[in-house]
């Protein structure tokens, strides 16, 4: 049960995680535990405790009846009940909330769109796994909309910053690109992964800061996040985008 006064209801006042739950356990439950630790600290709440965290999840699993299939963990930790107003209780009293779903992943590549809605690079929250997702559902339902599977958010400076729900990164000749993270994209943690398997297979990799036109010349184009991996891109607003055998090689 969320209170009527709850912060996170109220303001968006607090993080999340979405883990993959697949072959019975928890992918880079580490990785997220920290990501999460760092938010709080950026955002001035008491983290929960890593061992509170995995037993949440893990019984969301259970009591979902989803032990055995391939399942999203939402991980909630919001900055729990407060007054009225911005300010919050001197002694915070954050709450754990733990869901699971079936989680499928695609088996198609994914089409995008260009969004009009701007992703603000100059907010903290950027950066941040914020309760406060108005923006990237805005631009998903208008990718949606328009018969696009994904939206692609630039940023107030007209740069390429995320998709709404993912980490968007494109080859230009043989080197991989990605938006780096000051352009408003998150951390991700298959962000991390994919720059570090890119490196192992001798794949330049380089974080930048361009306009939607890279994307328009891009030799091949996908979008990664925890549950989806890497998912490919077969057409970026009706127009078809390249398939670059690197991309194999990472999925690999």
């Amino acid at each position: 049960m969320i209170g009527a006064d709850d912060r996170g209801f109220l303001l968006g006042d607090g993080l999340f995680e979405t883990l993959l739950w697949e072959g019975g356990a928890l992918d880079a439950f580490e990785a997220h535990a920290a990501r999460l630790a760092s938010g709080c600290a950026a955002l001035g709440l008491p983290a929960p405790s890593v061992d509170s965290l995995e037993e949440a999840a893990v019984a969301a699993v259970v009591d979902a009846g989803l032990g055995r299939a391939r399942a999203a963990v939402r991980l909630t930790w919001t900055a729990g009940p407060g007054g009225r107003g911005l300010d919050r209780p001197k002694s915070p009293a954050p709450a754990l909330i733990a869901m699971a779903a079936a989680s499928p992943k695609p088996t198609m590549p994914a089409h995008l769109m260009i969004s009009r809605v701007r992703r603000n690079e100059g907010s903290p929250a950027s950066r941040l796994k914020t309760l406060a997702y108005l923006d990237n559902v805005l631009a998903r339902r208008e990718a949606n909309a328009a018969g696009a599977d994904e939206a692609v958010m630039l940023n107030n400076r007209g740069e390429i910053a995320c998709a709404a729900a993912a980490n968007v990164f494109w080859f230009q000749g043989d080197a991989l690109l990605t938006p780096a993270l000051e352009c408003g994209a998150l951390n991700g943690i298959m962000r991390a992964r994919v720059i570090a398997r890119a490196n192992a297979l001798d794949i330049p990799v380089d974080e930048v800061r361009e306009t939607p036109d890279a994307l328009r010349r891009a030799s091949g184009i996908f979008l990664t996040n925890s549950l989806i991996g890497l998912r490919q891109v077969a057409a970026l607003d009706g127009i078809d985008t390249a398939d670059n055998p690197s991309i194999a090689r990472l999925v690999q």
